[in-house]
């Protein structure tokens, strides 16, 4: 069971995910880019399996372009949400449950073509990352692809210096993010770790990686969320290129790292 699970629970009681994609242009960037870097491994004959689903966003997109999703999620309401959501739109081949991305021993081994895992690794410590890493390993088959979203290190403290630059940098927020890698505001809620850290742990567990790239900058946070639409087009083609080359990832907020398991 993930040690911070309580903390978890108190997190999303708020129903934040639920408008979370929609939040602001940073945060919509997000769930852009994640699409974008993932769309190429999903095709109608796929089994696609997401933990840390929450209430379905990723789940609903990829319906109608995969053979059969499944979604997990440490957070009942969260699943009940999705359920509903489920029903309302008479999907056949969309399902979801409730399970725990450090131990699905529920799941039988190598079951899935694709293996997307885009919450977990912002809530768990690097033990408990090795053990989801571990899962996600033994339910992908042969060849099949694996997606994991991770909150980076450095882009995460080094665009908050720019984003709220009264009250970063500080000596607490060092300890905390540079010495423990988790949250100074939210500690043993959110975790961090640096690109090279997650592929040499996903190496471990038999996934040669693909690509490693970032999908939002909070460097550009207070720009980007303030800019006109029209003035953000004129942006777009910027962001397509650091959301596309890995000498850009060690300064994103949030970024993905897409494997194959050998």
């Amino acid at each position: 069971m993930s040690s911070n699970q309580d903390k978890i629970f108190a997190r999303y009681s708020n129903k934040s995910e639920e408008v979370r994609a929609d939040h602001s242009r940073t945060s919509a960037l997000e769930f852009h880019y994640t699409k974008r870097h993932i769309d190429p491994y999903i095709s109608k004959d796929s089994r696609v399996l997401e933990i840390g689903c929450a209430t379905g966003y990723y789940g609903l997109y990829y319906a109608d372009k995969c053979r059969e999703y499944m979604g997990v999620d440490i957070y009942p309401p969260h699943i009940e949400l999705f359920n509903k959501k489920i029903a309302e739109k008479r999907l056949s081949n969309v399902t979801c449950q409730v399970g725990d991305a450090t131990n699905l021993n529920v799941i039988s081994d190598g079951s899935f073509d694709v293996v997307l895992c885009l919450g977990p690794m912002y809530h768990l410590p690097p033990e408990e990352r090795e053990l989801v890493l571990a899962e996600c390993s033994r339910i992908c088959k042969i060849g099949g692809i694996l997606a994991f979203a991770y909150i980076n290190t450095i882009g995460v403290y080094a665009g908050a210096c720019v984003f709220d630059d009264c009250t970063y940098p500080n000596e607490k927020t060092n300890d905390y993010v540079l010495n423990k890698q988790t949250d100074d505001v939210n500690p043993g809620l959110f975790y961090f770790t640096m690109p090279e850290e997650i592929e040499t742990a996903a190496e471990k567990h038999g996934l040669r990686k693909i690509k490693n790239l970032g999908t939002n900058f909070m460097i550009t946070k207070k720009i980007v969320d303030d800019m006109s639409d029209e003035r953000f087009e004129v942006m777009r083609p910027l962001y397509d290129q650091m959301t596309s080359f890995e000498s850009c990832t060690g300064i994103s907020n949030h970024a993905l790292l897409i494997c194959q398991k050998t």
